[in-house]
């Protein structure tokens, strides 16, 4: 009797589960059948409904506002500090010597006074003038030794200390005030004012000390506007002084000229790239890139017009040095855990200055190898440091030594040999990464260019050693060549690129040769065609047998 309770109980409490299961299904599907309503705020008399929040559209930029704001504002000083600074040039020379001074610390003073009362106001405007009364007293400074109608110091070096701790001073301010305006407005005009007048060794002094200025403040605060627009001035500099004087160095001893120009060379490119290179990874990439190029530009080109003006037979080295300086950028950024990108763009420009050096040493057939060796290395290497942008650098080279190979160039045979190896080997392995592009297509990309580049290096190779009335024959046997290396490596790209010779082979056989060929080279061309045509079929017929 008890079995029979318990056993009834245990139904019921089956049942009552399944009943609860049911009604929370049934639940279940009603909630999800009907749309729950959003619960909204019920206003009383003592708490005020907010209204939901509204949200204003992106305000777009008025040119015209920006325009009047920021360039004419930024012009306008630049204008006023430059017609003030003629004015000193030559007018103040009229004056007593302490009314020179004072005349002119007065009016930067007062123009930099009137600058941080606008300031109360108009911060940016008010910082904008502040900034052009410094570059001003900066000028005045200069202008105390240098400029003749002004000067009233006579000892370079007591000039220079006093710049110099105007530049401090300059940088100070600018510190405690936090204001990249004031900074970039003092140092630009600063440096543009410097060329005004003659530009002799004391311009460029005064020069790097400002670009030592600008520098602290990329390294400190990672301000980037005024190291770039300084890096530009101060080379521009350069070349003001190379093109008015035709000299290196004007007032210089002759033979110490080049030495001079080149030794602030060396000093302007060594100031970017230690303050570059401190802290690389708190920099935006493309800001450490744009350096790492203009700084590049700016040593290669200015060094390499100013040595081939004295003496062509130090372009090699110089250039050479400038590689070697790239290269310990590249060591440098890599321990100091840079951006991978500021490591391959100073790895590219290492191999870059290496092929402009190759024409100063070598020529004609000395010169292709050159360059050929070259790319490979450079090619190779990337490998090795898994640099994209160095090996698209040693392909860009190999395909300058293609175009170098002239006709009639003595040893072209082997030339065209080796740079047939080349592409092959700088293709094989290794990453490969094009901007916006996925690394299997950026690998396609490059595997093409590459079989393109051995395709044509294998035409000329074949067609040079082609009798006249055998072209065709010579680009049939390139293409069959060319089908080997593309089965010897298992790359695609290359057997594509021997069909698209064989087809512009077959296109000039059809509609030429048949023509124009004497009978019996007519003969040869068809049979060697035929075997050559059947060979490959049977390679890609065993190839499919072998993956069915």
């Amino acid at each position: 009797m008890s079995d029979e309770g318990e056993g009834q109980d245990l139904r019921d409490t089956v049942k009552r589960l399944e009943a609860t299961v049911a009604a929370l299904e049934t639940r279940l599907a009603t909630l999800e059948a009907r749309e729950v309503p959003v619960p909204r705020p019920v206003a009383t008399p003592s708490v005020p409904v907010a209204a939901p929040p509204v949200t204003a559209a992106p305000e777009q930029r008025d040119l015209e506002a920006h325009v009047g704001t920021y360039w004419l504002s930024r012009l306008g000083i630049v204008a006023l500090i430059i017609g003030i600074a003629y004015l000193i040039t030559y007018h103040f020379g009229e004056l007593g010597m302490l009314a020179r001074v004072g005349a002119g610390y007065l009016l930067s003073a007062g123009l930099g006074a009137f600058g941080l009362w606008l300031a109360r106001r108009h911060q940016l405007f008010g910082r904008i003038v502040f900034g052009g009364g410094l570059a001003l007293a900066y000028f005045v400074t200069y202008a105390l030794h240098f400029i003749p109608a002004v000067r009233v110091i006579d000892s370079e070096v007591l000039a220079l200390v006093l710049l110099a701790g105007f530049v401090v001073a300059i940088v100070t301010i600018a510190h405690r005030m936090q204001s990249e305006t004031v900074a970039g407005i003092a140092l630009f005009l600063g440096l543009h004012t410097g060329m005004l007048s003659d530009i002799t060794a004391f311009t460029l002094l005064s020069t790097t000390l400002l670009a030592a200025g600008a520098l602290f403040f990329l390294v400190r605060n990672r301000w980037v506007i005024v190291p770039l627009s300084s890096l530009v001035a101060v080379y521009s500099t350069h070349i003001v002084w190379a093109v008015r004087t035709g000299h290196m160095a004007p007032g210089a001893p002759e033979d110490d000229r080049l030495l001079l120009s080149l030794g602030f060379l060396s000093l302007y490119f060594l100031l970017f790239s230690v303050a570059l290179l401190v802290r690389p990874r708190d920099l935006p990439v493309r800001a450490s890139l744009a350096f790492t190029l203009l700084n590049w530009v700016g040593l290669t080109s200015l060094g390499a017009y100013e040595v081939s003006q004295e003496q062509d037979s130090g372009l090699f080295t110089f250039l050479l040095v400038v590689a070697l300086a790239h290269g310990a950028g590249a060591v440098v950024s890599r321990l100091q855990r840079a951006p991978a990108a500021l490591t391959h763009a100073y790895l590219a420009l290492t191999a870059v200055t290496l092929a402009l050096a190759m024409p100063a040493r070598y020529d004609d057939v000395a010169l292709v190898a050159a360059w050929t060796v070259t790319g490979l290395v450079a090619g190779v290497a990337a490998r090795g440091v898994a640099s994209p942008v160095l090996r698209g650098v040693g392909v860009l080279i190999l395909y300058v030594a293609l175009g170098a190979c002239e006709w009639e160039t003595p040893g072209r045979l082997t030339l065209l040999a080796g740079l047939v190896v080349a592409f092959v080997l700088v293709e094989r392995g290794g990453t490969v990464r094009v901007a916006g592009l996925p690394e299997p297509e950026a690998r396609t990309l490059f595997t093409a260019i590459c079989a393109v580049g051995a395709g044509l290096s294998l035409v000329a190779l074949v067609g040079a050693r082609m009798p006249e009335g055998l072209v065709t024959l010579g680009w049939v046997i390139a293409a069959f060549l060319l089908f080997g290396v593309g089965f010897a490596v298992r790359e695609r790209w290359y057997r594509l690129a021997a069909l698209a010779v064989l087809g512009l082979g077959l296109g000039r056989l059809v509609l030429v040769d048949v023509a124009k060929l004497p009978p019996d080279q007519r003969v040869l061309t068809f049979i060697l065609l035929g075997v050559m045509l059947l060979l490959v079929s049977y390679t890609y017929t065993r190839l499919r047998d072998r993956r069915g």
